[in-house]
C-alpha cells in the first residue's frame, strides 16, 4: 500500500524531524502482531518482559523489552491491553522467534494462549505533529491528548480500527491496527485527506535520527536494554522477571559500561566499524545512513569515553556524538 514514489519532503527525514509540523503515513504491516489471551495473560507478560503489566487496564499500553536470562535484548515491543487480550506489536524479524520463545515459558497450569495475527491485520503509523489534525478530519479524534499507549476502537472508513497513541518513534503520532480486509480502504481514506506516504528508506532515516534501536543492529546478544537506552520501557518497581536480576544490579551499582548514542558523520561508514578516540577503540557503529542533512549513525560507546560532544573517528570518517530523542541514559533512583 505504500506509494511507489514518496513526497519530496518525506525524503528529507531530518527536515521532518526538525519541523515536526508535517505528517506522513508509514505502512508497518510487515511488523509482527502477536495476540496473548486467556486469564493469565497479564501476569505472563509481566514475568516475561521488562515493564509492569499488572497495572495496565483495557485501553492502556506500554513499550516493553523482551530479554534473555542474562538481560541481553531480544526485541523492543509495544503492548496494547484490550478487554480479553494483549496485542504485541513486534519487530518484523522477531515475530517467529518471539512466538516460539514465549511458548516455551507457558507451563501446564498457565492459562495463556498465543496467536500470530499478523496475516489477519495491517498496521499503519501516522508520524508528525499534524497527526491530530488528520484524526480530526477522519472523525477519529477520541484518542487525541491521551497518554502514550492509550488506544481505542473507532469506526474508520466503514471498519473497526484500533488507534493507539504513539508513532513508533519519539515523534508525535498514532498507530492503527486494521483488519486486513479493510486495509486498502483505510489506507486510501488517510491518503485522501492529504497525507503523503513514506517507504522503508525514509523510515530508516527517521529511526536512526530518532535513535530507535532495532534487532540485529542495536538489539543483539551483545547488549542489554540499559545500554540500549531503553530505560523508559523498564519498571524498577515490579517483581521478578526474566533478566531482572542483572538489570537491577546494573542500575543499583551504576554499572552500565557502554551506551548507545547518535553520531554525526562526515561520510557513510559501514556498520560494524570501530569507533575510536585518539586511536583507542571505544565502541562500535551499529547503523548508518545518508540524509539530506548529512550522514548519521548509531553506535555503542564506552561510558568512560564520554557522551554528547565527544569527537570520534568511525572507520575513516570523523564524527561527533549527539543526543537522540528516543533514548535515555539516566539511572533510576526510586520515587
Amino acid at each position: 500500500m505504500q506509494a511507489n514514489t514518496e513526497a519530496s519532503f518525506s525524503n528529507d527525514a531530518a527536515a521532518l524531524q526538525a519541523s515536526q509540523q508535517k505528517v506522513v503515513l508509514y505502512d508497518r504491516s510487515h511488523w509482527g502482531r502477536i495476540e496473548v489471551s486467556d486469564s493469565d495473560r497479564l501476569r505472563f507478560l509481566h514475568n516475561q518482559s521488562t515493564n509492569d503489566f499488572t497495572q495496565l487496564k483495557p485501553g492502556q499500553g506500554c513499550d516493553t523489552v523482551f530479554v534473555t536470562s542474562t538481560a541481553r535484548t531480544i526485541d523492543l515491543a509495544t503492548a496494547y491491553v484490550t478487554e480479553d487480550a494483549v496485542v504485541l506489536l513486534v519487530s518484523p524479524n522477531r515475530r517467529e522467534f518471539l512466538m516460539e520463545w514465549l511458548d516455551r515459558y507457558i507451563f501446564f497450569a498457565d492459562q495463556v494462549q498465543l496467536k500470530d495475527v499478523t496475516s489477519e491485520t495491517a498496521a499503519f503509523s501516522l508520524i508528525g505533529a499534524g497527526s491530530d489534525a488528520v484524526l480530526q478530519q477522519l472523525g477519529a479524534d477520541t484518542v487525541i491528548n491521551q497518554p502514550y499507549g492509550h488506544h481505542t476502537v473507532v469506526q474508520l472508513a466503514g471498519s473497526e480500527v484500533r488507534i493507539a497513541v504513539g508513532s513508533g518513534l519519539a515523534l508525535p503520532g498514532y498507530t492503527l491496527i486494521v483488519p486486513v480486509a479493510a486495509a486498502a480502504t483505510v489506507w486510501n481514506s488517510i491518503r485522501q485527506v492529504g497525507v503523503e506516504s513514506i517507504g522503508d528508506r525514509t523510515w530508516e532515516q527517521l529511526r536512526i535520527l530518532q535513535g530507535r534501536p532495532v534487532p540485529d543492529c542495536e538489539l543483539t546478544d551483545d547488549y542489554n536494554p540499559l545500554e540500549a537506552g531503553l530505560w523508559k520501557a523498564i519498571s524498577f518497581n515490579k517483581g521478578c522477571y526474566i533478566g531482572q536480576e542483572t538489570i537491577a544490579r546494573l542500575n543499583t551499582y551504576q554499572g552500565v559500561k557502554q551506551r548507545l548514542w547518535g553520531i554525526r558523520l562526515e561520510s557513510l561508514v559501514e556498520p560494524g566499524s570501530a569507533i575510536a578516540v585518539a586511536d583507542e577503540k571505544v565502541g562500535k557503529l551499529t547503523s548508518c545512513i545518508k540524509t539530506e542533512q548529512g550522514y548519521f549513525g548509531l553506535g555503542y560507546i564506552r561510558t568512560k569515553a564520554g557522551g554528547v560532544g565527544l569527537k570520534v573517528k568511525v572507520g575513516e570518517s570523523e564524527g561527533e556524538v549527539i543526543d537522540v530523542p528516543f533514548l535515555t541514559h539516566e539511572y533510576y533512583r526510586g520515587e
